[in-house]
């Protein structure tokens, strides 16, 4: 019998373990792989100690901040080069990313930064929004129709699909307007049109950048987290597989085979329960890492990155960001050298179908179906190195060959199983299953998870 049991060593079950254990409770932790972390981890490519996935957090609340504050870290907190990103459009255009948009709409349609993307038929279109009665889309029921009625195709096309598609992984017709864009919706029919609605909340949100990093990596609050749990008093269990969830027990089986039911008042999952679940198509994510020494990347050419239009012609990755350009404190340490992480998309997998972990030549996978990325070498000169190569070149302008690269990384992962069944009633959800991906959002629940516990 202990007061929590917490299944998954992902980020949301540190935080909510840590912050439980500080607040007096006892606290048990499952994870069914041999690492803590889940997705924020750091892998060495080249020499250079780099994170293996997310590199940054969103700034839209402060969450991740504030953790990093407590953790020690509130002095290693660093914003990215002020150069901003850049965007490829359906037809191989590349231009820097508007200054003044949400999510790709613009808030000022004429603008030439604007108009050097969709052109000024596009614009003209764009800015006939100001003439429209503000109810028109304002029941859209998609992100890309309310834009398309508002704004055009055009706009749409060449701006928000690449931008969309980028942050979300997903074609902005099946975005809800109200999840990925709160307030956007209220805010047209206040401000009587799209443009300025979107100026409107931009002006309402935090002065700064969007996004934030930690010098160092992201991965040093999973370090420090996992530091504060041991201070704490948590009890970590790794090989460990939930096999049943409920409100007050956990079924589960170690590495050994053996199985042992742990009771708790509270019960916290970051993944669906395989006792109720069943396997689902999920989309995934491959990350492919370049440190290559090319001295014409030195000025930075594409700014921070870029985002492509998902129906690109000749290019496969849906990203890329130029991380020693984005990080000033990664470029010291890469002593001239650049480091480039290009993102593909991978189709549709079913959890059953994944390789099992002892396939050194696949993503491992863990029993419960969330998949424990590993960071596997590339050879410059094979398929996937060919093609990571050719896609840098042409996003950012520079040939870039296999003899540039001193070293080279892929990492895949796939999302979370939110069309399972879920969890029993009673059990708490947390990470990025129940909130959704991105930092900011599962520190902001699994903290609130864990005080609402202490306080009851």
């Amino acid at each position: 019998m202990t007061d929590v049991v917490v299944v998954g060593g992902g980020v949301a079950g540190l935080v909510a373990a840590r912050d439980l254990a500080k607040g007096g409770a006892q606290v048990v932790l499952v994870e069914a792989s041999g690492v803590l972390g889940g997705m924020v981890r750091r892998h060495t490519v080249a020499g250079l100690q780099l994170d293996m996935a997310a590199d940054s957090f969103a700034t839209r609340n402060d969450a991740v901040g504030r953790l990093a504050i407590e953790l020690g870290l509130g002095n290693e907190i660093t914003t990215p080069d002020p150069r901003g990103a850049w965007l490829m459009t359906r037809d191989g255009r590349t231009s820097p990313i508007p200054q003044t948009g949400l999510l790709g709409i613009p808030g000022s349609p004429m603008a030439a930064d604007v108009l050097a993307v969709v052109g000024q038929k596009a614009a003209l279109r764009a800015q006939m929004d100001s003439l429209l009665p503000s109810p028109v889309g304002a029941k859209a029921t998609s992100l890309g129709e309310l834009v398309r009625r508002r704004m055009g195709e055009r706009v749409l096309d060449d701006l928000v699909v690449p931008i969309v598609a980028g942050v979300h992984s997903t074609h902005p017709d099946h975005l809800d307007p109200d999840r990925v864009a709160p307030g956007l919706r209220a805010a047209l029919l206040r401000e009587g049109s799209l443009a300025r609605a979107v100026l409107a909340l931009r002006a309402r949100a935090t002065a700064g950048s969007a996004v934030q990093g930690l010098r160092g990596g992201i991965v040093r609050l999973v370090d420090e987290l996992v530091a504060d749990m041991e201070t704490y008093g948590v009890e970590v269990r790794l090989h460990t597989r939930a096999t049943a969830i409920e409100e007050h027990a956990v079924e589960v089986r170690s590495a050994g085979g053996g199985s042992e039911r742990l009771v708790a008042d509270h019960v916290l999952a970051s993944t669906p329960d395989p006792a109720r679940s069943t396997p689902a198509s999920r989309t995934g994510i491959e990350l492919v890492t370049l440190v290559v020494d090319r001295p014409e990347l030195d000025a930075a050419p594409r700014g921070t990155g870029m985002l492509v239009h998902p129906d690109a012609a000749g290019v496969g990755a849906k990203a890329i960001t130029h991380a020693t350009v984005k990080w000033p404190w990664l470029a010291e340490a890469a002593e001239g050298r650049h480091v480039l992480r290009l993102s593909y998309a991978v189709g549709a997998t079913r959890a059953a179908d994944r390789a099992p972990a002892v396939d050194a030549t696949r993503t491992p996978h863990r029993p419960d179906g969330a998949d424990v990325a590993t960071s596997l070498p590339v050879d410059p000169s094979d398929a996937v190195g060919t093609r990571a190569t050719r896609d840098a070149t042409a996003l950012l302008g520079v040939p870039i060959t296999p003899g540039d690269v001193v070293g080279a990384a892929r990492v895949r992962w796939h999302g979370p199983d939110t069309t399972a069944a879920g969890l029993t009633d009673g059990v708490i959800g947390i990470g990025e299953a129940s909130t959704g991906r991105g930092l900011a959002g599962i520190v902001a629940s699994s903290r609130t998870a864990a005080e609402r516990i202490l306080d009851s």
